[in-house]
């Protein structure tokens, strides 16, 4: 909107008692994991800092974190000494220039000054603790410098969270536009009210900040086309991966060798998802499972792995039927590991051959050819697309590792069909050598994964 390049940007303060969260509401809104400390000790922010959100490179809001406000009693106490004032701002502007109690306040002096050079404030508060007297002082204190507040619900996803209880009690203050945000567990739609509830207070600057609304809004949309694209990658470069070698080299090297590549690739997807959502490397590790017991291999005429495939014996095309399709021949599917774990390993890598005429082929001519089986591509797709559902909720405040609970089979037929069909095009498999996935196999997996995500997000 062109009104909103015409304004300065808003300043806005982040203002409450200590220790409730208000770098961490920055961390959030500024997708910065790294902005601030943020600690269970009180008093953690000793200064203001500054940081803005941007719209086309155009600051459209600047962010303040403030100190906590540790003794607003005290403060209260030190203004009323000032003597009776018919303007409270005037008073609180008084001792903003003051010696603010000989230094004694100068903490909340900082916040107070703050305040009054912004247009609003952001009043964060802690709602897993319950509202007392001092949070009651801590609001007139505020009030009194003559900018709009808004408080923010922080924690409330948390268990011990009471978010009714401190709606009466602002209530109970004059305080009935608020919002709730929690900066742990992220939430799209929390964020968008919070800018929604802002345009209330800020009439002026309505423009401005549904422009920003409307900026975040595409942000997130491209975010998640770039994560699934990314993970769309993995699926497509790890279904066509194959393992060539000699039938007189150790089958077990050549499964080493492969899972090692596909391991490898799957963690930097995880890498590149986790700088995507602007996280920490470190905040996810993908665990290794075990190998289970059982074959490598399985004879392509194997009755058996014919009957598998739904051929018939002694079909004259039988042959043919099968091109561009591997023999699993890996026993079923692995344990996925439970609670917080983030669920299987990579899983086991099976011998199969990507048609029977290539398959006896290459045993004629002395060699072999290892492929991914189902079981494991099906595990690789259902951990990362429980890893997005998880990087989506997540906060930037969040200090925990990113958790992934239990994981089983495919998350739909259609994004199992459409990673399926990249086995038999190992030319598109940046594994085989590719310099970037074939884009007719891309995008389908990457709507299936899209579609995934909307189902259960």
């Amino acid at each position: 909107m062109s009104t909103a390049n015409q304004q300065p940007a808003i300043r806005l303060a982040v203002v409450g008692h200590t220790n409730t969260g208000k770098t961490s509401l920055m961390r959030t809104l500024t997708r910065d994991a790294a902005f601030g400390e943020v600690s269970d000790r009180p008093a953690t922010t000793r200064d203001v800092r500054g940081v803005d959100l941007l719209v086309d490179d155009t600051a459209l809001l600047s962010l303040f974190d403030t100190p906590g406000l540790e003794d607003p009693l005290g403060v209260v106490e030190a203004l009323a000494a000032q003597g009776e004032a018919p303007d409270p701002v005037a008073r609180i502007d008084a001792f903003i220039a003051g010696d603010h109690g000989q230094g004694r306040y100068e903490q909340e002096a900082k916040v107070l000054r703050q305040l009054r050079a912004s247009d609003a404030a952001l009043y964060v508060v802690d709602v897993r603790e319950p509202m007392l007297a001092r949070h009651h002082r801590e609001l007139r204190l505020l009030a009194d410098c003559g900018r709009p507040l808004l408080p923010v619900l922080n924690f409330v996803a948390h268990e011990q969270a009471d978010a009714e209880a401190w709606r009466q009690g602002l209530a109970r203050s004059g305080l009935h536009v608020l919002a709730d945000f929690d900066t742990v567990v992220y939430d799209h739609g929390a964020e968008q009210a919070l800018f929604d509830k802002l345009q209330l207070l800020l009439e002026a600057h309505r423009d401005t900040l549904a422009s920003l609304a409307a900026q975040r809004r595409q942000q997130r949309g491209v975010l998640i086309d770039d994560a699934c694209a990314c993970v769309a990658g993995l699926l497509v470069d790890v279904a066509g991966a194959q393992q060539r070698a000699s039938l007189d080299e150790a089958i077990g090297l050549q499964v080493e060798r492969l899972q090692a590549r596909v391991r490898q690739a799957e963690q930097t997807c995880v890498d590149t998802l986790l700088e995507l959502f602007r996280f920490e490397l470190g905040a996810f590790v993908s665990p290794e499972l075990p190998l289970q017991q059982g074959r490598w291999e399985l004879d392509p005429f194997d009755p058996e792995a014919l009957r598998v495939l739904g051929i018939r014996t002694g079909s004259a095309v039988a042959a043919g039927a099968v091109g561009g399709l591997s023999v699993d021949a890996m026993l079923g599917g692995a344990s996925l590991g439970t609670g917080a774990a983030i669920g299987a390993g990579v899983g086991a890598v099976v011998s199969g051959y990507r048609s029977f005429g290539r398959h006896w082929l290459d045993r004629v001519r002395g060699y072999r050819t290892l492929v991914v089986e189902e079981h494991t591509l099906a595990l690789l797709c259902a951990r990362q697309l429980e890893l997005l559902r998880a990087l989506l909720r997540r906060g930037h405040a969040s200090t925990a590792r990113v958790a992934v609970g239990a994981v089983s089979g495919w998350p739909g037929g259609a994004l199992r069909g459409a990673v399926m069909r990249a086995r038999s095009h190992a030319y598109a498999s940046r594994l085989n050598g590719a310099t970037a996935p074939d884009a007719a196999l891309l995008a389908p997996v990457a709507i299936a994964l899209q579609e995934a995500l909307d189902a259960r997000r």
